[in-house]
């Protein structure tokens, strides 16, 4: 099995095309068609998931966390990133990194985080905009059925819990093929006319090429007229953040102490308790201050994540819990998520968790 079969099933369910432009997921380092040995699942891939890759006999590192985030004008080893890079090069090694395009869909780093709360009700705390296309294509009525088939199979049609969802509607078209055509029906010369059916199906941006692939492949008419345009609908399967209930509901108090049971914590930051018991549940797995605005107006009781800064919590204004629980912390389960997603689609192939904990920060506590 090729590295190329590996990352394709992570390509399903976070396309790379969902990152952040400041970002920088994807195969970070390696040949996408070397035979896969083993794979690593990781946060970050340091040097010494590096070494361990090396002594598990594995070909493959599958982080969170793109090792090289920014460009590299040298590579002689004078830091971590650089040290990592050089000794993955080496070895054959390959690094893959799938970051804000697992961060923005809704099953990703945050749902792994709403699995450990036992979150219901789960919908995207900012969905993405412009990321839904419409196709229109002219079909005659006979080959209706095939184009809508050919065009699920390849991802349209889709809006939220709704599949295989489409519009036509009948109107009269017409042409007049030239001596060079060869014309699905009519004659050479001779303009016809005739009942044609008016095909809309939504999709999300990312599978464009692959639905026009599909619409021309199962079309009859050798020229085709379609049109894509883009939507101003919010697809709220993707965007930043998660939103939820608590089957439970509990005292501020008691949810903090729930959150640093399951989450295995030393400490977390918070804002002033307002009292409030706490139901809704905003979240977002790492740096997400700049969601605290849109997580007080969606009228959540606390709001989960981590790296906020001192100026930060005055902007919770009482109105909601801030919780800081730490950007490894908030992220840990992702490397459960890399396993469970890949396990399933290849339970006999050898998938290993780090045994490195790669967190920079450590706690120092007085006992």
């Amino acid at each position: 099995m090729k590295i190329s079969d590996i990352l394709a099933v992570l390509e399903l369910i976070a396309p790379s095309f969902l990152q952040e432009n400041y970002d920088n997921s994807g195969l970070v380092i390696g040949d996408k068609n070397f035979e896969c040995s083993g794979v690593v699942l990781c946060l970050d891939a340091t040097q010494e998931v590096v070494k361990e890759a090396i002594d598990k006999k594995c070909n493959l590192i599958i982080a969170h966390h793109p090792i090289i985030f920014s460009g590299l004008k040298k590579i002689n080893g004078k830091n971590y990133v650089e040290q990592a890079a050089m000794l993955a090069i080496k070895n054959d090694i390959a690094i893959y990194a799938c970051h804000t395009n697992l961060d923005n869909v809704l099953a990703g780093v945050n749902g792994k985080i709403a699995d450990k709360l036992g979150l219901l009700d789960r919908s995207t705390l900012l969905p993405k905009e412009q990321a839904l296309q419409k196709l229109t294509v002219f079909v005659p009525l006979t080959h209706l059925n095939q184009l809508e088939i050919a065009l699920f199979n390849a991802g349209a049609g889709s809006l939220g819990n709704y599949s295989e969802c489409s519009f036509v509607s009948e109107g009269v078209g017409s042409f007049k093929p030239n001596q060079y055509a060869n014309p699905y029906s009519g004659e050479i010369g001779i303009r016809k006319t005739g009942k044609e059916m008016k095909l809309e199906v939504v999709f999300p941006v990312w599978l464009q090429q692959q639905v026009v692939k599909a619409m021309k492949m199962s079309h009859p008419y050798e020229e085709l007229a379609y049109e894509i345009s883009t939507l101003q609908n919010q697809y709220q399967q993707i965007g930043s953040g998660l939103i939820g209930v608590l089957s439970n509901p509990m005292s501020e108090f008691d949810f903090l102490t729930f959150v640093k049971e399951q989450f295995q914590l030393k400490v977390i930051k918070h804002s002033g308790f307002t009292s409030k018991i706490i139901q809704k549940v905003a979240l977002c797995g790492g740096a997400g201050g700049f969601l605290i605005p849109v997580a007080k107006a969606s009228g959540a009781d606390v709001f989960l994540t981590a790296d906020l800064k001192y100026h930060d919590f005055f902007d919770a204004e009482a109105k909601l819990l801030l919780a800081d629980i730490g950007h490894f912390e908030s992220e840990q389960y992702t490397i459960d998520l890399f396993y469970e997603v890949l396990q399933e689609k290849f339970p006999n192939f050898a998938l290993l968790k780090t045994g490195i904990n790669t967190n920079p920060v450590h706690y120092f506590l007085q006992s």
